[in-house]
């Protein structure tokens, strides 16, 4: 299974839910951001590859939807709704991250 997580500036959130798969050989993951200065910009062969696409906040929906709309017709998108507040792997987030995952993937 290939995961695509994504958030504002792929620095905090992303990158956080992204780690917590390291150890599992039989999930592959990556993260992206939607703005123009993040780290690994959301691309359309990013979405191209993933199974199941996490954005953390319907504005990442949005603007997926605006600049991506065709590559996303067969994809399954699932916002989590996690805001912007969290450091990078936070405990909180990374408890946050693995209840609202639960549904979807083993983490």
């Amino acid at each position: 299974m290939k995961l695509l997580f994504i958030c504002s500036r792929n620095r905090l959130r992303s990158p956080t839910a992204e780690a917590l798969f390291t150890n599992n050989a039989s999930i592959e993951t990556a993260s992206a951001g939607t703005s123009s200065d993040a780290h690994n910009p959301v691309s359309a062969d990013l979405i191209d590859l993933a199974d199941i696409i996490f954005v953390m906040e319907s504005v990442h929906r949005r603007r997926l939807n605006n600049k991506f709309k065709s590559a996303l017709k067969t994809k399954k998108l699932v916002v989590l709704g996690i805001s912007d507040e969290y450091d990078y792997m936070d405990p909180e987030l990374i408890k946050l991250l693995r209840t609202k995952l639960a549904r979807y993937v083993e983490t």
